[in-house]
């Protein structure tokens, strides 16, 4: 990784996140306010679900909460899992494991994956059951790693579980981080009662190292135009280059990669990056359906080729750099934006990240496991 390593620090440290340079430095001031809030009520909870992104297990977690989440009852949910790597999914649950840390992947839209995390809340709330009437279990975590999805989905499960209680208010739910701005409760139990609070995500003041900073920005946690989608997308490049990501594209896609296209894709629609987004509001369309396989394929193709067809060295930044910038290039014409378009790097960054971060990709982990014999 020493040409990733050094591209991040040749290429984008050379591009200050903020005046002071060097690092991310995105704090509202809801987020103050937040955070001296979750600090307040931390001391009163009996248990805490600490929701981080599947992706990035490390560099999801609030390092300034984590003193204090350490001494309390924790469960680590690493949401997103259906966007992770399963075979190195099952390794970070080692890890924490090893760390004595209870965690468990889920899915914060799926019915069945949030029952089984709030089981391992319940298991680890038992003792605390037999002589506390009532009981607090907070939701914690960065921006965007799905906080307000895992309420909804509790708040599902509770109202089937115990229909008689009052109409539960659904907390709001969107793409960009920061969408919770506040504390709530919700009661999701009786005998004893539960409730549960949902709070906003919070991010550490500042973000000194600048891979952590861009991890967060991939995963969606830093909005855009903090970091710069170019940016993010030139590290999420390099990222996939050094681990040679595009040369296994290659066997799961050997057909569509061999010329076989979905000739009702060839149909001239217009699709804005956002279109590549689910929606939960209409049924899929096919056409559109199979032109972002189409699309995908392109893009994945595209980079298959640069990738198998160089002749640098990507442990050297400038190698990487040149082929990244070769890239850009070939997936200008691979996402289909006019060569004359005013921001067509730009362009190229947005829809590029976004098929990355729906998945369309191919599921991935960003962070490394960390070293240990036990992983080896």
């Amino acid at each position: 990784m020493r040409g990733l390593k050094g591209l991040v620090k040749k290429g984008l440290g050379e591009m200050s996140f903020n005046a002071e340079g060097g690092v991310i430095n995105w704090f509202p001031g809801h987020m103050a306010a937040a955070t001296r809030a979750i600090r307040d009520r931390l001391k009163l909870a009996d248990l805490v679900i600490e929701v981080r992104d599947s992706r990035i297990p490390l560099s999801s977690a609030n390092e300034d909460l984590q003193p204090q989440l350490k001494s309390k009852r924790r469960v680590i949910a690493l949401n997103k899992k259906d966007l992770a790597n399963p075979n190195i999914m099952h390794k970070w649950i080692h890890y924490f494991d090893s760390c004595k840390q209870d965690s468990i992947p889920i899915n914060a839209h799926s019915k069945s994956s949030v029952q089984k995390l709030l089981e391992l809340v319940e298991f680890k709330l038992k003792e605390v059951m037999s002589r506390e009437p009532t009981l607090l279990v907070m939701v914690v975590g960065v921006p965007n790693v799905g906080k307000s999805a895992l309420i909804n989905s509790i708040h599902q499960i509770a109202s089937s579980c115990f229909p008689v209680q009052e109409k539960l208010k659904r907390a709001r739910v969107g793409p960009l981080p920061g969408v919770t701005q506040d504390i709530a409760g919700f009661k999701i139990a009786h005998q004893p009662s539960i409730y549960v609070l949902d709070t906003p995500g919070v991010l550490v003041p500042s973000i000194p190292n600048i891979e952590t900073g861009l991890k967060l920005a991939l995963a969606g946690s830093v909005k855009d135009s903090i970091v710069g989608e170019e940016r993010i997308a030139q590290y999420l490049l390099a990222v996939l280059n050094t681990r040679g990501t595009p040369l296994h594209w290659r066997h799961w896609n050997s057909r569509k990669m061999d010329g076989i296209r979905y000739k009702s894709s060839e149909d001239k629609h217009e699709y804005n990056h956002k279109d590549l987004r689910p929606s939960r509001n209409r049924a899929p369309d096919m056409s559109a359906v199979l032109y972002v396989e189409d699309l995908v394929t392109e893009v994945q193709c595209a980079l298959y080729k640069t990738l198998a067809e160089f002749s640098g060295n990507v442990e050297d930044e400038n190698d990487l750099e040149n082929l990244i910038e070769q890239q850009f290039e070939v997936l200008q014409k691979a996402l289909k934006i006019p060569h004359k378009a005013s921001e067509a790097r730009l362009m190229v960054s947005k829809k590029f990240l976004t098929l990355f971060r729906t998945g369309k990709l191919g599921p991935f982990i960003l962070d490394d496991v960390p070293q240990l014999n036990s992983l080896s």
